[in-house]
């Protein structure tokens, strides 16, 4: 039986930072997942996920990453996600010493 499908975001790698990216309602990407568009209809979702994956002079790794709604726009669901949003974990530099809800 097929499970019923979940609110998610696209997101990717930016091509020459690296940085994780997601895209917004607008078709722009944003580093900041609370910024994302949240899809929550499977079909929009491949649709969005396509349109994304041919953008490939931009980002790369495109995928679709469950999400929910949060109060200030789209959460990460998955602990890889929660992890992927700060950027890596040796220290807190960089968007780690920016966000106060990780």
């Amino acid at each position: 039986m097929p499970r019923d499908f979940t609110p998610k975001v696209v997101t990717a790698n930016a091509l020459i930072e690296g940085d994780v990216v997601y895209l917004t309602r607008d078709d722009q990407w944003t580093r900041h997942m609370s910024e994302a568009e949240l899809i929550t209809d499977e079909a929009e979702s491949q649709l969005r996920l396509l349109m994304a994956q041919a953008q490939t002079e931009t980002v790369v790794g495109v995928y679709l990453a469950e999400a929910k709604a949060g109060a200030n726009g789209p959460e990460p669901v998955h602990f890889r996600e929660a992890f992927r949003r700060t950027g890596p974990s040796n220290y807190r530099h960089g968007k780690q010493a920016e966000l106060t809800d990780v």
